[in-house]
């Protein structure tokens, strides 16, 4: 954490007490922190190792493999490792795979069929309320009830 790095590079000069009691910080949080260290260190070790077999295999790949593939790759090779792992490493040294798949719709327009008419043309004011009711259908709630063919229990649909 930072706070506690501030705290190990001033510690000489103040005091780990003084600087935590002054700043309202935990003095058993730095202490845990420092002697966790060597710990981290090690982890951003393995962590960078791990990020040059995925930048490899990613070259290889002609930047084309994702954090699937090269999870795969990195299995085969023998190491265990996670997809969310190595899908967070890419993320954070921004190692992106290309998408090569063309993207689809699934709602495709009818060509042939004739527009709905403009029954208020475009003239959505009214003199009173509830003279012109519009809306987009697909939004709007309806109290029509189903029957969900278990008994008498109503089904809104």
């Amino acid at each position: 954490m930072i706070r506690f790095r501030f705290v190990d590079e001033h510690r000489n000069a103040h005091g780990v007490k003084r600087m935590c009691d002054v700043l309202g910080w935990d003095r058993s949080g730095y202490y845990t922190w420092h002697k966790n260290k060597e710990a981290r260190e090690e982890k951003a070790g393995v962590e960078e190792e791990l990020a040059h077999r995925i930048r490899e295999i990613h070259t290889d790949s002609r930047g084309a493999y994702g954090a699937l593939r090269i999870t795969r790759e990195l299995r085969r090779r023998g190491h265990v490792v996670n997809r969310k792992r190595v899908a967070r490493v890419m993320r954070e040294r921004q190692i992106a795979g290309i998408t090569r798949r063309k993207s689809r719709s699934l709602t495709r327009q009818d060509r042939s069929a004739a527009p709905a008419p403009d029954l208020v043309l475009r003239d959505f004011t009214a003199p009173m309320p509830g003279l012109k009711l519009v809306g987009d259908i697909t939004c709007m709630p309806t109290a029509e009830v189903a029957s969900s063919g278990d008994g008498d229990r109503p089904v809104h649909a």
